[in-house]
């Protein structure tokens, strides 16, 4: 059966080894975290093979990505963070760093001295047997760039569906991009002011029939990765961590099911 998984971070609160052990307790074969320094990626690489789990992947920083398009010293520190990143991945054997292109509305264009900073990360990526997988975020027009330019087996592609429903309804990535699909961020949302609540699927608005399908039909047969996270909606306020964490992995098993029905038709 195909595996799940979930970020570490879903439920606030948790110690990252009980977290572990109680994501694979219920169900979880996989997770990955945001952005961390050495020594904590080490400790949760460490307590992950202790607990059978697969450290599946790390998001990379993206607090001033914007930054990286433009000719000026955040934009080097932003690389550099990128960098250090990619290096822990390669340092703990974490395979996959997730990266967004650009933030917000209204972001740079794209520009040579950004594209000659992501040809160097695309290097370090490869340099340390690790992959880059671009996000959709907003724009359309930097995902097609990067996937067009870095046409290389070391960069792919994260597909959001919480992005795509929220930030560009009407858009749909897979059909451009399935191809590329090395990662998943799956969630769902009412997109309530623009907002993206990461709620467990099928709590939501996002119709995870077209999902299924088109996870299936790219040829993607990696995790079915959970972006989740229990405080940014209210909708689990209540809601014991045991408890959410068991409705996350049956959501997860039931969108699998989905997947490989689809895949009988």
């Amino acid at each position: 059966m195909r595996k799940i998984g979930i970020n570490l971070n879903a439920y606030s609160g948790l110690e990252d080894n009980n977290s572990l052990k109680t994501i694979k307790n219920i169900g979880f074969d996989s997770f990955f975290t945001g952005t961390l320094d050495l020594k904590s990626q080490f400790k949760i690489a460490e307590a992950a093979a202790l607990n059978n789990i697969s450290y599946e992947f790390v998001h990379g920083p993206f607090g001033h990505i914007n930054d990286i398009w433009l000719d000026c010293a955040a934009g080097d520190e932003m690389q550099n963070e990128i960098s250090d990143c990619i290096d822990a991945c390669g340092k703990t054997n974490v395979p996959i760093v997730v990266l967004h292109l650009s933030s917000g509305v209204t972001p740079p264009t794209i520009t040579d001295i950004g594209r000659k900073r992501f040809e160097k990360l695309v290097n370090t990526a490869s340099k340390n047997n690790v992959k880059i997988a671009f996000e959709n975020q907003r724009l359309l027009g930097n995902l097609c760039w990067a996937l067009e330019y870095f046409n290389t087996e070391t960069v792919g592609f994260c597909w959001d569906c919480g992005h795509e429903n929220c930030f560009t309804p009407g858009l749909q990535f897979m059909p451009l991009f399935g191809d590329r699909l090395i990662c998943t961020h799956i969630h769902d949302n009412t997109c309530t002011f623009n907002e993206d609540a990461h709620m467990l699927p099928f709590d939501g608005r996002i119709d995870f029939q077209k999902v299924a399908r088109q996870i299936q039909r790219s040829g993607f047969d990696g995790v079915l990765m959970l972006e989740a996270i229990a405080d940014a909606s209210g909708h689990y306020t209540d809601m014991p961590p045991q408890k959410y964490l068991q409705q996350a992995a049956d959501a997860a098993k039931r969108l699998v099911k989905m997947v490989e029905a689809d895949s009988n038709d």
